[in-house]
């Protein structure tokens, strides 16, 4: 969403909601231009206040040290690429400690998180408590949904990590160095009451604060607080939600089924992701998005937010680099930071003919964005702008078409030979078209950079690329299929780093998976089917669809950026790469050409019976019982609905699932240490400037107190 237009202007009072006062001797100058906490003291101050608070969550979409690997990183779902900036929080290594050992400058820290949401705590409880001087009682209510929301969320961000939080809920006059040790009990008490506290306030759906797929409403607050509130009902808090757990479930449950009833889905998922053609474009007002982290293409500023889609990209760069140019990614919209590598888990838990979002949420072709004469070193063959170039195959395990063909990148698996000998693949050049024809390329065209999924009956996909002198190695491969969801051609730069697209943070199809597994614990396994198929229904193909389609957030955008259409050879090269199709019919080799909808395919499972992707994932982790089948079931439709979208450590830290489904299918989590790393260390920064009332110190004791166990 346009954020200077909504926002900006508050961002201006958050700036001084740091300090106490604006005092004369302020770096020796006196300060007479600008704001004073004495602003807040208007209501005019705290409405501003109240439209800042939109920019604390913009910094969990900022720079990698700020948001992704705390939420994402160290479950079932990714490894790294080659790049180890923040290897800690997959494999679960030493420099996972109180004190974090950083590997340079994009590590992020247990620190940053924990400092930023106080951040965002003290400008709620400001609000909170002069809310009183605002007479417009609609206004007032308004900014006190705000408030208890935005506090409620970072109380639940805190705690949801590190298991408790200092509970800090009144403004804080001067440097406090004393607090109270709590307990995950007070912790998720008081998060249910804040939530609870916006949920009454909110005015139902009302967009006017900071426009539609910005604005948090009773929806957003209704999401959230199911979530609390299943969270306090499940696994982690056993030791003492027993008495509460039926309670908090109906509740959950009531909530869950506010926001469903608020809300409603989009009809096909391209419309949440793959249909973004620029800054304020249709799919960022979706009624389906709770919560979203926007931009616009102000590219400056402390929650300045990285090409969002960069994370997720494979090393094109240095595997590809000859095919689509020199600079650093796949030109703009496809920064390469190979962050996060899918795990085999993550692609193998699809249904690769049915289901549909294996293919609207990986991109598995590029095309060529510059002319490349070959090598006759390495046998590469000549390739023309908008040829296919980069073509990701992904494969079922018995599938044993392509097993006489050697894959990789030529550049580094010099033996790579693999031809399209049957014309499997879509034809490029944009002329694919969501509901046209599916065309076809020509039989036997050579792909210089190929990667499959299976290979001899055996998982590969984590063997291509690397570097030249190890090319194999499994740990670290920097050629794989990305997820393109977050994919922004609208950037700072011709291929630059900052992006401008939102980022979605809660949408309504994580809502669902919610009240399934609510619906679950309360025996409702009718119901919870019903919500799952609403969602597998959507992802399904839909009658007419050409399966060979493909549309991301990049090429677009990237048509009416400005630092793409300042040069010829920047349209060439943006029209050259993203060839708008996909590999479908060439990982499925058998499968004829079709349009009709998998809607009943996609449905038709009982839980006595589950789809053959499930089960075959459930065997390998050793579940049996009907709960379990369940729970690990939707655990595995989340993956499929959700990868990418920052929820997955919780929920797997949560179901105290995290230890079975990480170590049985991530080869990568390494020291995983059920002991500990069900929760994270809580900053030493934060423990060592503790004080008693009376100023002295903590003992080593009481400080040990405040830290988790294991670390």
């Amino acid at each position: 969403m346009k954020f200077s237009r909504y926002i900006s202007a508050g961002l201006l009072a958050a700036t001084v909601a740091g300090f106490s006062s604006c005092s004369s001797d302020f770096l020796d100058e006196n300060y007479t231009t600008g704001f004073s906490t004495q602003y807040f003291e208007t209501p005019e101050g705290l409405k501003a206040l109240t439209l800042s608070l939109y920019g604390h969550v913009r910094w969990w979409g900022g720079y990698e040290s700020q948001g992704y690997n705390q939420l994402m990183m160290g479950t079932d779902e990714f490894g790294i690429g080659t790049d180890g900036s923040n290897e800690m929080w997959l494999t679960y290594d030493v420099r996972m400690a109180p004190t974090w050992v950083g590997v340079n400058g994009n590590t992020g820290t247990n620190a940053a998180i924990w400092d930023e949401l106080y951040f965002g705590i003290a400008s709620a409880n400001t609000i909170i408590s002069k809310a009183g001087m605002i007479d417009d009682e609609k206004v007032r209510n308004q900014c006190l949904a705000h408030a208890y929301f935005l506090r409620g969320f970072n109380f639940y961000m805190l705690t949801s990590q590190y298991g408790r939080c200092v509970l800090q809920t009144e403004p804080a006059e001067g440097v406090v160095r004393s607090f109270e040790v709590t307990t995950p009990e007070q912790c998720w008490k008081q998060i249910i009451s804040d939530l609870t506290e916006a949920y009454n306030l909110f005015d139902g759906e009302d967009y006017s604060m900071a426009g539609k797929g910005v604005t948090w409403t009773k929806a957003t607050a209704a999401h959230f607080l199911a979530k609390a509130l299943l969270f306090a009902a499940s696994e982690r808090n056993d030791s003492w939600n027993s008495s509460l757990k039926t309670e908090y479930l109906n509740k959950a449950l009531e909530a869950a089924n506010y926001a469903i009833s608020a809300r409603s889905l989009e009809k096909d998922v391209i419309d949440l992701y793959g249909n973004w053609t620029g800054i304020n474009c249709d799919i960022e007002q979706s009624d389906e998005i709770l919560m979203s982290l926007a931009q616009d293409e102000n590219f400056y500023g402390r929650t300045t937010m990285r090409n969002p889609g960069a994370f997720f990209n494979p090393q094109f760069s240095n595997f590809a680099n000859s095919t689509l140019g020199g600079m650093r990614g796949c030109l703009t919209g496809g920064k390469d930071f190979q962050r996060f590598r899918p795990t085999e888990y993550t692609y193998s838990v699809f249904d690769n003919v049915n289901d549909a979002r294996l293919w609207k949420s990986f991109a598995t072709v590029y095309g060529t964005a510059v002319e490349y004469a070959g090598d006759e070193k390495t046998g590469a063959p000549a390739v023309h702008i908008g040829d296919p170039s980069v073509v990701f195959i992904i494969n079922k395990k018995n599938d044993h078409t392509y097993d006489k063909f050697n894959f990789g990148s030529k550049r580094y698996q010099t033996d790579a030979n693999f031809v399209d000998e049957a014309g499997r693949l879509a034809a490029g050049g944009r002329v694919q078209e969501r509901n046209g024809e599916s065309t076809f390329g020509n039989a036997g065209q050579p792909i210089i950079h190929s990667w499959i999924l299976y290979k001899d009956g055996k998982y590969v996909g984590d063997k291509f690329g690397n570097q030249t002198t190890n090319p194999y190695q499994s740990h670290g491969a920097n050629m794989y299929c990305g997820i393109s969801k977050h994919t922004c051609g609208y950037l700072n730069a011709f291929a630059g780093d900052n992006g401008s697209r939102d980022v979605i943070f809660a949408r309504l199809g994580e809502t669902y998976l919610i009240r399934a597994e609510i619906k679950v614990r309360l025996n409702d396994y009718s119901g919870a089917k019903s919500d799952i198929d609403a969602l597998r229904r959507r992802g399904a193909w839909h009658e007419g669809e050409n399966r060979s389609y493909y549309v991301d957030g990049c090429y677009a955008s990237a048509s009416v950026c400005p630092y793409v259409t300042a040069r010829d050879n920047n349209v060439a090269a943006n029209n050259g790469w993203n060839l708008g199709m996909n590999s479908y019919y060439l990982s499925n080799p058998d499968l004829d050409v079709t349009y009709a909808s998998t809607e009943n395919e996609m449905t038709n499972w009982t839980w006595d019976n589950l789809p053959a992707e499930d089960e075959e994932i459930l065997a390998k982790l050793g579940v049996s019982s009907q709960f379990d089948r369940a729970l690990n079931f939707i655990l595995n439709e989340q993956t499929r609905e959700l990868a990418g979208e920052f929820v997955r450590w919780e929920h797997l830290s949560r179901t105290m699932t995290l230890e079975n489904r990480a170590k049985k299918l991530n080869p990568d989590v390494l020291n995983f240490d059920a002991k500990k790393h069900y929760l994270r260390p809580i900053p030493q920064t934060f423990i060592d400037g503790l004080l008693h009332p009376d100023g002295s110190n903590l003992s080593q004791e009481e400080a040990a107190a405040w830290q988790n166990p294991g670390y």
